[in-house]
C-alpha cells in the first residue's frame, strides 16, 4: 500500500471518527435542516443547495446511519462497548495501529481514560474465555462485513473464545450472528443471556 493511499486511508478514518462523535445539533445536515436533531432524515426536504450536498454525501449518509445505531445504546459504559467495538472494526479494516488510533481519539478531543473496563464475571471463565453458548445483543451493531444487526438478535459464542483484541481496557470478542453467519465484534457490556 502507497504512501498517498495509507494518508488517505487515514484522513477518511479520522473524518469517520470525528463526525461519528460529533454531537447531531453540531453537524451540518441539521443546521441546515436535512436531518432533524436525532439524526433522521427529514422528510420533504430537498436537497439543492451546493452547502446541502456538501453537508449530506454518501459518507455522511454511511456514518449517520452507524451514528444512529450507536446512539440507542442507554448509558454511557454500553456506548463506550460500543465505541470500542466499532473502533476495533476500523482498525482491522484500515489496518491501523493503536498509536494511530490513540491519534484519531486526541484529534477527535476524546480521552481513552473514558474507556473504563466493564466486569461482568457471569460469562468469563478462566484466562478471559468467555462461556461458549447463544447470548442476545442489547442493541444494534454491524458485523465486520457491516451488516446489520438488530436488537435482541442472537450471536453464538464457540469453544474456545478469547479476546481478539483488549481496547482501551476493554476485551474484544468475536462471535457469530445466528441470522446472517456473519462474524461480529463484542465486548461484555453489549451482550446479555
Amino acid at each position: 500500500m502507497s504512501l498517498a493511499s495509507r494518508a488517505g486511508d487515514l484522513y477518511y478514518t479520522f473524518r469517520f471518527v470525528k463526525l461519528l462523535t460529533t454531537p447531531w445539533e453540531e453537524t451540518d445536515a441539521v443546521k441546515l435542516g436535512i436531518l432533524d436533531s436525532q439524526g433522521k432524515r427529514i422528510k420533504g426536504k430537498k436537497i439543492s443547495t451546493s452547502d446541502e450536498k456538501d453537508a449530506y454525501t454518501t459518507f455522511h449518509r454511511l456514518v449517520f446511519n452507524i451514528k444512529r445505531l450507536l446512539n440507542k445504546f442507554p448509558g454511557g459504559s454500553n456506548t463506550i462497548s460500543s465505541y470500542a467495538a466499532a473502533l476495533v472494526l476500523l482498525r482491522e479494516e484500515f489496518n491501523i495501529t493503536d498509536k494511530g488510533i490513540e491519534k484519531i481519539l486526541k484529534d477527535c478531543e476524546l480521552n481513552s481514560d473514558d474507556f473504563i473496563a466493564e466486569q461482568n464475571g457471569w460469562y468469563v471463565l478462566q484466562d478471559k474465555m468467555l462461556s461458549p453458548g447463544i447470548y442476545r445483543v442489547r442493541e444494534e451493531k454491524l458485523t465486520k462485513t457491516f451488516t446489520e444487526i438488530n436488537a435482541k438478535d442472537k450471536i453464538r459464542v464457540l469453544d474456545q473464545t478469547y479476546p481478539v483484541t483488549s481496547f482501551f481496557g476493554l476485551d474484544v470478542y468475536e462471535a457469530v450472528h445466528m441470522n446472517s453467519n456473519q462474524l461480529v465484534y463484542i465486548t461484555l457490556g453489549e451482550i446479555y443471556k
